[in-house]
């Protein structure tokens, strides 16, 4: 008996008061088509009401797709969710103080699937300690009504650790590409793999059921077993989606390189524009050294990957996503998760346990606020919020953290003759006396004897002993006048304070590969020493 039914039949299986999950990254892996329905049933008959919903990474398009449909009063009561920045009504109900909220580290989220699957007591990991995410400080709540503790604070073999409590998946939401009349679904056409698999499983051992959303439909015993990365037996009901509710990405309906189906010379990436963004980027690179494995965040950091591509040393180092992209271009702004040229992909959960374990050499994330101590906020400013997705996993657990980001917002900038000129002074100042929120803890990651830096277009931080300290400042720029009077708190300067790279200032540099080749250390520390000896 085939597993088919329409979206309308679907919506109608979500009782009141469910928890519903979905595997979901912008618009990947999202089921749009039964969202749909859900909404049309709600605004129709009031059904289902004050359901929790759950998803690991953020979902929408930050107009009207993805969770944006569920984001009426009376339909979610709470919501858990380790990024909602691109769902405008959910921010709404959010700030509004009309739902309960939870944003929890994005990798936590995605491991408590198998967790759940498993029966086991739930998730316990140091990831979290010293944020906003410790019970010590807000226990992960964003809202005033949000009241339940979902995070606790445990000790185990004598060193702190985070529990975070698990919960029955009553809907599972999750998405492939071809499914069959008995259910087993493939994932051919799709930019990530995501948590598929084991939602599923949570949902089946919770006594739940799992709702998937394919693009096309196949005969029964038709699909090679190895193209199945949800079986059959785990899904209780497939919906067909029209074309345009099955977006591989934010805004892409589907593209054959994305797929991983074909590989495209990388020239047809577009070039990162020159400007004091790119000099970030390319500041940023010089910390790369040959055979890394790196993470690149959102924004800036995507840049790094164009700027590596460009410098032609793409083959020197291999750039993840935290999505289970190995390899390849990671795909930026709207397209983010997915990648060009990938080598390879893996679930969503089984990269965080790699990233965890301390696979990552380096990671390259944005910075919004950052204080005296190395706190850095990334996650709420007053009352708008965004959540930390995965940053609070990939920063406490690699080897090596890099901030980048603009010095401060409003800022205008010329670049001229290798030298940065300010024509227009922010106003919004990003080095701030106390963040608004702890999303990455300096005083954990001096703990932890991990390198931080901190590049902005101005200039080059560390911290060192819990300060801040400035160690390379822009060429043309004025040290106390662009730097320190802009900052609401006196980092201390370095002795050997020295000008930055001034042939990244430059159109055209073509100095990455020697930064990444130079022998021992830090790739920046020797190719400054390497050019002086030349000199």
């Amino acid at each position: 008996m085939s597993k088919v039914i329409t979206a309308r039949e679907a919506a109608l299986l979500i009782g009141d008061g469910a928890t519903v999950a979905a595997s979901t990254q912008g618009l990947s892996g999202w089921a749009e088509e039964i969202a749909l329905a859900v909404e049309d049933r709600f605004l129709e008959s009031g059904h289902p009401k004050n359901i929790t919903l759950v998803h690991a990474c953020t979902c929408g398009d930050y107009k009207s797709r993805g969770t944006t449909h569920l984001g009426h009063e009376g339909l979610v009561k709470r919501l858990i969710c380790g990024h909602t920045l691109t769902s405008p009504r959910m921010i709404d109900l959010i700030e509004r103080n009309k739902i309960e909220c939870y944003l929890l580290p994005q990798g936590v989220i995605c491991q408590m699937w198998r967790a759940i699957a498993g029966h086991k007591v739930g998730v316990i990991t140091s990831v979290g300690l010293g944020t906003y995410v410790d019970p010590r400080l807000e226990g992960g709540k964003i809202t005033s009504i949000t009241e339940e503790d979902m995070v606790s604070l445990i000790e185990v073999a004598g060193r702190e650790q985070l529990f975070y409590k698990p919960f029955p998946v009553d809907v599972a939401l999750i998405r492939g590409t071809v499914a069959d009349e008995n259910g087993n679904l493939t994932m051919d056409n799709e930019s990530v793999l995501l948590e598929a698999l084991p939602l599923a499983m949570a949902a089946k051992n919770s006594g739940g059921i799992v709702l998937a959303q394919a693009q096309s439909l196949s005969m029964n015993h038709s699909l090679h077993p190895k193209r199945v990365r949800v079986p059959g037996t785990l899904v209780d009901h497939v919906v067909i989606a029209k074309p345009e509710n099955h977006m591989q990405t934010q805004k892409t309906q589907m593209n054959p390189a994305l797929a991983g189906h074909i590989k495209v010379p990388m020239d047809i990436i577009p070039a990162v524009p020159f400007d004091v963004r790119k000099v970030i980027a390319r500041r940023a690179a010089m910390e790369l050294r040959p055979g890394y494995v790196i993470n690149l965040g959102v924004g800036i950091p995507d840049k790094i990957a164009v700027t590596v591509v460009e410098e032609g040393m793409s083959h020197a180092i291999t750039i993840t996503t935290e999505l289970g992209v190995f390899g390849g271009v990671p795909a930026n702004g709207l397209d983010f998760g997915g990648a060009y040229n990938a080598d390879a992909m893996i679930e969503h959960s089984s990269m965080f346990d790699y990233y965890e374990g301390g696979g990552l050499d380096v990671a390259f994330v944005g910075l919004a606020q950052v204080d005296r101590n190395g706190n850095v906020n990334v996650s709420r400013f007053g009352s708008k919020v965004a959540g930390p997705g995965g940053f609070i996993n990939i920063t406490q657990n690699s080897k090596k953290v890099v901030f980048c980001g603009m010095f401060t917002t409003g800022s205008e900038e010329v670049l001229e003759n290798g030298e940065l000129r300010i024509t227009k002074i922010g106003q919004g100042r990003k080095f701030v006396a106390e963040v608004d929120q702890v999303t990455f803890s300096g005083a954990f990651a001096m703990r932890k004897g991990t390198p931080v830096l901190f590049i902005t277009e101005r200039g080059v931080f560390t911290l060192d002993n819990g300060q801040l300290v400035l160690v390379e400042i822009a060429p043309g720029i004025h040290l106390e006048k662009d730097i320190l009077d802009m900052m609401d708190f006196k980092p201390r300067v370095s002795e050997k304070l020295r000008v930055m790279e001034p042939a990244i200032f430059k159109p055209v540099w073509g100095g990455l590969g020697a930064c990444i080749q130079a022998a021992g250390g830090e790739g920046a520390d020797n190719y400054q020493m390497s050019k002086a000896l030349a000199g």
